[in-house]
C-alpha cells in the first residue's frame, strides 16, 4: 500500500479513556520518529456548552463523540497495528481487518468546520409554526405533521405527528423534514 495522502481514521476507545488514548499516541509520536512520519494529528472532537451556575455563565468543553478518537495518518499495516494495540484502544471503527478512512466532509462536520454553502442551505429554509411538513429522514420517514416550535439557532423543529392514533411530539432537524406540496 503505497499511499502518500493522509486520511482521517476513527479509533474506538474505552469510554472515559479518550484523553488517555490521545496522550499515549502523542507520547509515542514524540518517541518514535518513524510513526511520526505517518501520523500527523490526533483529535478529540469537543463541543462547548454554556450553563448557568449560581447566576454566572459557565462554559465547558464536552466530548461530542464519547468513545472515539480521530487520527490523521498515512495508513499501512505497521501504523494500523501500532495504533490498534495502544492501551485503552478497542480497534478501528468499521472493523478489525482494514481501517477505513472517514470522508473529509464528515471530519469537518465533527470539528464544526461546516462549509458555508451547507450552512447557507440550512439557513434559507423558512419554517413556520402551524405549517404542515412531511418527515423525509429517520425512523418516522413518510409521516406527516404540524410544526409546533421552530428553533433557528439549533436548526431544529418540534413537530406533532400522528402515530398509532395519538399526537406525538418529535424533535427533528431542518434536514429531516420537507415542505408539503
Amino acid at each position: 500500500m503505497a499511499e502518500t495522502e493522509k486520511k482521517w481514521y476513527v479509533l474506538r476507545a474505552v469510554s472515559g479513556k479518550e484523553a488517555k488514548v490521545k496522550e499515549y499516541i502523542d507520547a509515542e509520536l514524540r518517541q518514535n520518529s518513524k510513526l511520526a512520519q505517518y501520523v500527523s494529528e490526533v483529535l478529540l472532537p469537543t463541543e462547548t456548552h454554556a450553563t448557568m451556575r449560581n447566576g454566572k455563565r459557565v462554559v465547558s468543553e464536552k466530548l461530542s463523540l464519547p468513545g472515539y478518537v480521530l487520527v490523521q495518518a498515512i495508513m499501512n499495516s505497521e501504523v494500523a497495528s501500532k495504533l490498534r494495540y495502544m492501551p485503552n484502544v478497542l480497534g478501528f471503527l468499521g472493523g478489525m481487518s482494514e481501517p477505513t478512512p472517514v470522508r473529509q466532509s464528515e471530519v469537518n462536520r465533527l470539528l464544526g468546520n461546516v462549509e458555508e454553502s451547507e450552512l447557507e442551505d440550512i439557513q434559507n429554509i423558512p419554517y413556520e409554526v402551524g405549517e404542515s411538513v412531511k418527515v423525509t429522514d429517520g425512523p418516522f420517514s413518510g409521516f406527516h405533521g404540524i410544526i409546533e416550535e421552530v428553533n433557528n439557532e439549533k436548526h431544529k423543529l418540534k413537530v406533532m405527528v400522528m402515530i398509532f392514533g395519538r399526537q406525538n411530539p418529535l424533535e427533528l432537524s431542518f434536514m429531516q423534514v420537507g415542505k408539503e406540496d
